[in-house]
């Protein structure tokens, strides 16, 4: 079976099917391309954006509380949050300047984003987080966030926390979802025909960019999340599932973080125990069964229609 036969394209084969047999650097340039432009140039990038946004409305920019994660403002967390979304069009100018695709095959097999399966999604994603509940309910303690159980008083921080936690957590985790289970994904599948590396690698690379000092167990639950993320783009042909997925787990942590005030240990979280990986998969397995499901029963598209690909490169 070819890149460009009759069946059309998987998701992690795009790049490599409007490739040339000389083309194999594109894919490693990509993705050091890619490292530089989120590592190295977003956070300065948004520091200038926070820059300007203080100069106009009379604020006092202090980097020092704006960069410190380790005591969270809601001006840091937006700034994290903005560097995270920043992944969005670092990885749309890389796969225009690099591998001369449209901008939309990155989204999906369809070459758009699929509103209707992303809704979908986040209703499977809440069927999987009931269930993650209940087993959680069942089980010890699982070495998560210590919640004091004291409620946040109402204050215009928290006020400003509520709103960059519903506003920019969207934007935040579709960033990751770009970078790590996009154009990673389609990058690795490029190099190789084996659609678990394409899953893998990626998924690997995802739990090590949450920070080195993590224990095991957390480690392997974003593992854990990057396996079923990167498997469901391969067999739903798209981000949608993905993104939904990482927004609620997203909006839940955070949600709770802010409600008993402990967003500094949400945003580092520390410890674990291995009683969190039965919950890890619970939710893992439920959702990806959930959605493969539903998928295959809505007909979602899975591959790209033949030819399409060829004919719209160089195009925007």
């Amino acid at each position: 079976m070819t890149d460009r036969d009759a069946a059309g394209t998987p998701y992690q084969r795009i790049q490599r099917a409007v490739a040339g047999p000389g083309d194999w650097w594109r894919p490693i340039t990509g993705v050091l391309t890619l490292a530089l432009g989120v590592v190295a140039m977003a956070p300065f990038v948004v520091l200038a954006l926070f820059a300007i946004w203080y100069a106009v409305t009379g604020g006092d920019l202090d980097l020092d509380r704006l960069t410190d994660t380790d005591h969270v403002t809601p001006g840091a967390l937006a700034y994290v949050f903005l560097v995270l979304a920043s992944a969005i069009p670092v990885t749309w100018l890389v796969v225009r300047a690099v591998h001369g695709l449209p901008l939309r095959w990155l989204t999906s097999v369809a070459g758009r984003m699929r509103w209707r399966w992303l809704a979908t999604c986040f209703g499977l994603a809440v069927v999987a987080l009931l269930a993650t509940l209940f087993v959680s309910g069942l089980l010890p303690d699982q070495g998560g966030s210590d919640l004091s159980g004291d409620v946040t008083d109402w204050s215009s921080t928290t006020r400003d926390f509520l709103l960059i936690v519903v506003l920019l957590t969207p934007l935040q985790a579709a960033g990751e979802e770009y970078a790590f289970r996009g154009y990673l994904t389609q990058a690795f599948g490029g190099l190789t025909r084996q659609p678990w590396v394409a899953v893998l690698v990626p998924a690997v690379l995802f739990a090590l960019a949450h920070g080195l000092g993590q224990s095991w167990p957390i480690f392997f639950d974003r593992f854990a999340f990057g396996v079923v993320a990167g498997t469901l783009v391969i067999l739903t042909g798209g981000l949608e599932a993905g993104i939904a997925m990482h927004v609620l787990n997203n909006w839940l942590a955070f949600g709770l973080a802010l409600t008993f005030d402990e967003m500094d240990s949400t945003l580092n979280p520390t410890g674990g125990t291995w009683w969190s990986i039965p919950v890890t998969l619970t939710q893992s397995l439920v959702y990806l069964g959930l959605t493969v499901y539903v998928g295959r029963r809505q007909g979602v598209q899975t591959t790209t229609e033949p030819g399409v690909l060829e004919a719209s490169r160089g195009r925007v």
